[in-house]
């Protein structure tokens, strides 16, 4: 008997695929990349988790289907920032609909904790999910299987509901529990690492909607950096730090150049191809005022194909009005 496990990489997931390996079932561990998951590539993490319980795992990139039918008009709306929760769990258990038929397995399963989000996984939002993807019955959620009806893996006796378990609520005290019995190493700790969540990547998200038509290609810019949107429209994207600095400076998006400073350490920074003169001379201004420069002095900065000199503000208070975050 096989199944297909939606796999985010976190404790809950992992320890519902040891429930089900268990039980003898086999488990494909997929993981499906919408693009505003975690910064850091966890790719070495989630493999980790998956040898640890012997399951297979695979990625599964939907980033322009899921621009396409969910992130920006989402049937059930967003939660507190830009996170289309009910319509992305969804579509996730559509596309793992998908694989389990390709795959000839048999039934889904999740990490999914009953009242562990009171949003988005108390039980109207849990069942409202299997409705709109098509998994009534489907879907197994080993963690809190004896507080939900049984489904078909346990009505036709393919897994024992007895060795399920029936966990509720925020507390992690029970997945601690499980996680030493069976010697799990290096999981990580409780959190929710969707980007869409957070406030100021929303922030970035509402601002960039107004601008410009959202693409797959602009998620690795939304990634890094301190936005800035330029008087005339123009958007300034500027490194934070070295790590910042390395992602940007790998970014192939033709909507931006390319900017550094030249002489001094600086930032790396994009800005939009199509800026005006008035909004360059503002970003060269700004780049130069995140470095060790005087207002006194001009210094020079590389764009793609030709270099300007500028001064930087007096002060980085001058350029908050300009900050999206």
């Amino acid at each position: 008997m096989k199944a297909i496990a939606l796999f985010s990489g976190g404790l809950d997931s992992t320890l519902a695929m040891k429930l089900m390996i268990d039980q003898g079932i086999e488990i494909l561990a997929v993981n499906i990349n919408t693009g505003f998951g975690s910064t850091k590539d966890r790719l070495e993490h989630m493999q980790s988790m998956c040898d640890q319980v012997g399951a297979e795992l695979r990625i599964i990139d939907i980033q322009s289907e899921y621009l396409q039918d969910v992130l920006f008009d989402p049937k059930h709306g967003y939660g507190k920032n830009f996170n289309p929760c009910i319509d992305c769990h969804a579509k996730m258990f559509a596309v793992a609909k998908r694989i389990m038929e390709g795959e000839g397995a048999s039934f889904l399963i999740s990490g999914e904790v009953m009242g562990q989000r009171p949003m988005s996984q108390n039980k109207d939002a849990l069942q409202l999910v299997l409705n709109e993807s098509n998994c009534d019955g489907l879907l197994l959620r080993p963690m809190s299987a004896k507080m939900l009806a049984p489904t078909i893996a346990e009505i036709n006796g393919w897994v024992d509901r007895e060795k399920l378990e029936g966990i509720t609520g925020r507390s992690r005290e029970r997945q601690m529990e499980l996680a030493k019995e069976i010697g799990l190493e290096d999981f990580e700790s409780p959190g929710g690492g969707c980007l869409l969540t957070d406030e100021n990547f929303a922030k970035k998200m509402f601002d960039f909607i107004k601008h410009d038509k959202f693409e797959v290609r602009d998620i690795l810019v939304m990634k890094y950096g301190r936005h800035l949107r330029l008087t005339d429209g123009a958007k300034l994207v500027v490194g934070r730090n070295k790590e910042e600095n390395e992602h940007l400076q790998n970014i192939e998006n033709d909507k931006y150049s390319h900017v550094k400073t030249v002489g001094v350490p600086g930032p790396h920074a994009l800005l939009s191809k199509n800026a005006t003169d008035a909004d360059k001379e503002l970003a060269s201004k700004i780049i130069l005022t995140y470095c060790k420069t005087s207002p006194q002095n001009s210094y020079s900065l590389a764009y793609d194909d030709f270099e300007v000199t500028s001064s930087p503000f007096a002060s980085r208070e001058d350029i908050q009005a300009f900050a999206i975050l």
